[in-house]
């Protein structure tokens, strides 16, 4: 499905980045791992070439301008193009209603979780203009994108602002032949998530419940989206924020 092309993953040291690294790699394509925690990054890569798959990594924080131009250019430098991108490095900082939030938490969360964005497609779309062959980019938004949870202020309004730039940024390239979309996930069995439920069976117990498929996700089932929206098989999807979250969305 993705045999020959190379796909950026950013926060691809653990969670949903580190399975969409490691399933696009399965299906053929060269991965560039790129997040902060070098040693993890690392360990991706050992995995995936323990699988088969063919990969490179490098230390990357995506708010650092010259981070984000150097993990593009040593993609480039190792694989000689960039096909696709992933751009999944994000946080979740808030648990609490705005009247009790720390003043810095709506910066901190809009740093990471949008301007990190915005300076990740800017440069990946520059870098794909210039090969000229097109390409694809997905950005990890949530459902918290779609609509609000409660206690959840910042991440929500820069979900809101990740689904926002990915639609403004498909209508500007799309006649470019660069398309753009973007993932919601729901619940993943990841760290964030454990964040949230505070490894609490009881709390888990609940949160599934109220999902129609009764489960958490699991991080390589976003992992499989991400891949098939990289892809030429979604050649006819641009400015989408598809929702993967077990049906809540249709609750």
């Amino acid at each position: 499905m993705l045999c020959g092309k190379t796909v950026l993953i950013t926060g691809a040291s653990s969670g949903i980045g580190r399975a969409a690294a490691e399933v696009v790699a399965k299906h053929g394509a060269n991965v560039v791992i790129a997040a902060r925690r070098i040693d993890l990054c690392a360990e991706v890569a050992e995995q995936i070439s323990a699988d088969g798959g063919n990969s490179t990594y490098i230390q990357a924080d995506v708010t650092a301008p010259s981070d984000v131009q150097a993990m593009v250019e040593h993609a480039i430098k190792t694989f000689g193009t960039i096909d696709g991108a992933f751009n999944n490095a994000g946080v979740l900082l808030d648990s609490g209603r705005i009247h009790e939030a720390e003043d810095d938490v709506l910066e901190k969360s809009w740093d990471i979780n949008v301007r990190g964005l915005w300076l990740c497609m800017k440069t990946e779309i520059q870098a794909m203009l210039e090969h000229g062959k097109g390409g694809a980019i997905v950005n990890d938004s949530s459902r918290n994108g779609l609509r609000a949870d409660i206690k959840r202020p910042a991440y929500t309004a820069t979900k809101h602002a990740v689904s926002g730039l990915t639609k403004a940024a498909a209508l500007d390239y799309a006649r470019m032949g660069i398309r753009i979309n973007g993932v919601c996930p729901g619940p993943i069995d990841t760290d964030m998530m454990r964040s949230v439920d505070r490894g609490d069976e009881d709390i888990r117990h609940r949160i599934e419940s109220a999902v129609p498929l009764a489960r958490y996700g699991k991080p390589e089932e976003v992992g499989e989206l991400v891949a098939w929206l990289l892809s030429d098989r979604s050649s006819y999807v641009t400015g989408q924020m598809v929702g993967i979250d077990g049906g809540l969305m249709a609750s």
